[in-house]
């Protein structure tokens, strides 16, 4: 019994050493590769999400909080801890919600709002950090937006702040969307393939991720 009870702990040090550092090389990628990136922010939140599933939530916060700890002595006490808003976030809930094999239903939108405020997290981080408003870019890109679709549809619109504003929010909502989504499909691709249940997608859903018969 000791001796199945020391291969277990051994076994779930291992893999939270594994994964973290496997969250910790994506993270670094990220920075200094210059191909990828896209990839790279779709797989951040997997290696803890399937610790999870393995080992439980109470390691994969601990696996968690070794990435942010070996993340800050590779890139600093600025660019480690950032990858908790939204990643390390994402994995400990889609990881919790996987787990108990919740509905799509229940995972998606609550991480859609954890993407989310991840993201407007990390624009204020790192705007207060630099002296700067990084927001301005993402207003100026929703600008960019209100007036294109104005152009193309002959609308004299001229949008004023607030309608900026909602549709930068708006913005960044539909990419943690798609992003979401996104996730939710690699994870039930890959998952299985590693001898780990995922829950199924909804009816709904099972169109936009047709890649079982792909």
């Amino acid at each position: 019994m000791g001796v199945e009870r020391s291969r277990g702990e051994a076994r779930r040090l291992t893999e939270t050493a594994y994964m973290a550092a496997s969250t910790g090389l994506l993270w670094v990628a990220i920075y200094y590769l210059p191909i990828g990136d896209a990839l790279f922010r779709l797989a951040i939140p997997l290696p803890l999400a399937l610790l999870q599933l393995r080992q439980g939530g109470r390691t994969a916060v601990e696996g968690v909080a070794v990435s942010v700890l070996l993340l800050t002595v590779l890139m600093g006490p600025v660019r480690g801890p950032l990858m908790l808003f939204p990643y390390g976030c994402l994995s400990l809930w889609l990881g919790w919600c996987w787990r108990r094999q919740l509905s799509w239903w229940w995972s998606l939108p609550f991480g859609i709002l954890l993407g989310s405020v991840g993201f407007l997290v990390r624009v204020a981080l790192v705007s207060l950090l630099l002296g700067e408003n990084l927001w301005v870019v993402v207003t100026g890109a929703a600008a960019g937006m209100i007036d294109g679709l104005a152009d193309k549809l002959q609308l004299p619109l001229v949008a004023d702040i607030n309608q900026v504003q909602l549709a930068a929010l708006a913005l960044v909502v539909f990419q943690n969307v798609i992003y979401l989504l996104a996730l939710h499909a690699v994870a039930w691709w890959v998952f299985p393939r590693l001898r780990q249940a995922m829950p199924e997608p909804p009816p709904l859903l099972r169109p936009l991720l047709a890649l079982e018969s792909s």
